[in-house]
């Protein structure tokens, strides 16, 4: 049998894509960042100079590391979903092994101590993502079906086992919804600069103050397994990016068939890929259970499984927008907890100056239809924002739900997945 190589031109303009080109410097992501401190600072400024003083909470340590607690499972589920996604799988299934995270860490939480229930929250999401790569790499199930087929077999196995094990624990707070409780992991506060942050938090300087709150957040009451979902992000990139193993891996998400014929095992790289990704679900998924609530009960993962794979998509598969679209999704999420509708009120003001600035840039770049859209949503939310005083409830519980489809709308023209994702490849192919 002989194989025939075909090179086509690459037809890829700079900026678009997940070459080179469409990767930003250093300088303009720093120029982002600064600008977006200066908009929260004026933003904050002219709250409080209308007296609303809830605002000021957006920039304060505590809703930092309210944002940062709510982004870290959202941003595991996320690179779960990166991991398999580049080795050509789709994997809708990770709020199911988020689920079994979160069952079996805080299983085996309360009977042993919260690491052991780490490691038993990991391996419950690997067993998920094996159970996907099996359907799909094995034998050839559409992977969303099977994505969406893991999600109802793990939230059914978690009831069922919730009832035969926890509810034989009423003495001790179990029940058929919940585990009995699980000691914390331990926290870190970096001595002396939390304390100094704090205060210059409190003097309230325009953007000193903000920036304060900001890395005081980032410094204080910290959870070790936060420590260590960062490491993994930035460890995710160096093994993707930076190794042969990450090379063989992707080129079996880009061309299953042309990485066979150079003797690469794509069913070993695909099934590893797909059970890390399940075991990163399942760590998220500890998170929850044992730094949030510390606590398993029924339901608690709430969609971040989805919202982990709309975090991948905003960040276009790679594991440093995936982390800026965690940190927005958590950072959503927790205003919304924190002072209600008031404070979710004060954002529709941040998400109005947005809108319009986004209008300006793809006028400038000669988007008129896409600039009006912005422009008229970015009047519309500043007529709400001055007509209103609060936002319905049940708006508010919405926000991280409404933020990530505004986003998702926003960001969807520059998306790049990989070319072999989602389809079908059978061993062979390339011999």
């Amino acid at each position: 049998m002989s194989a025939t190589v075909t090179t086509t031109k690459s037809t890829s303009t700079p900026g678009k894509g997940n070459g080179p080109a469409s990767r930003m410097s250093l300088g303009k992501v720093l120029l982002i960042v600064a600008g977006a401190l200066i908009a929260l600072s004026v933003l904050r400024a002219l709250v409080d100079a209308a007296q609303q003083a809830d605002f000021d909470r957006v920039t304060s340590a505590g809703q930092i590391g309210a944002a940062l607690s709510m982004a870290v499972p959202i941003g595991l589920a996320g690179l779960g979903g990166l991991w398999s996604e580049r080795a050509g799988v789709v994997n809708i299934g990770l709020e199911g092994m988020m689920i079994l995270g979160t069952f079996f860490g805080a299983w085996a939480g309360y009977q042993t101590n919260p690491w052991v229930g780490v490691l038993a929250g990991v391996l419950g999401g690997a067993l998920g993502g094996l159970i996907h790569a099996v359907a799909t790499v094995t034998f050839g199930v559409d992977h969303i079906i099977s994505g969406v087929a893991m999600n109802i077999l793990a939230l059914g196995a978690t009831t069922y086992l919730a009832k035969r094990w926890f509810e034989p624990l009423a003495d001790i707070g179990g029940s058929p919804k919940n585990s009995p409780q699980v000691d914390p992991i331990q926290t870190f506060t970096v001595p002396g600069l939390s304390d100094w942050l704090a205060d210059l938090e409190n003097h309230h300087w325009f953007l000193v103050s903000d920036v304060a709150g900001i890395l005081g957040g980032l410094v204080t009451d910290i959870s070790a397994l936060t420590v260590v979902s960062v490491l993994l992000v930035v460890g995710s990139f160096f093994a993707l990016w930076r190794t042969s193993f990450g090379l063989r891996l992707r080129s079996c998400g880009e061309n299953p068939t042309a990485a066979e014929s150079l003797g690469v095992n794509v069913y070993l790289y695909k099934y590893a890929a797909v059970v890390i990704s399940g075991g990163l679900a399942g760590l998220g998924g500890v998170f929850l259970a044992l730094v949030r609530s510390h606590i398993y009960n029924e339901g608690q993962t709430g969609g971040r499984g989805y919202i982990g794979l709309a975090a991948m998509l905003f960040g276009n598969w790679r594991p440093g927008g995936l982390a800026m679209g965690a940190g927005l999704f958590g950072y959503s999420d927790a205003l919304q907890l924190r002072n209600g509708g008031a404070t979710v009120h004060a954002l529709l003001l941040l998400v109005a100056l947005g809108l319009a600035a986004l209008a300006v840039w793809r006028i400038v770049r000669k988007s008129y239809v896409a600039g009006a859209v912005s422009g008229a949503a970015a009047v519309a939310l500043l007529l709400w924002y001055a007509l209103t005083d609060t936002v319905p409830n049940d708006l508010v519980s919405a926000t991280p739900y409404i933020v990530t489809l505004l986003v998702m709308g926003l960001a969807s023209q520059r998306l790049r997945m990989p070319k072999a994702n989602n389809r079908p490849y059978r061993k062979g192919q390339g011999t």
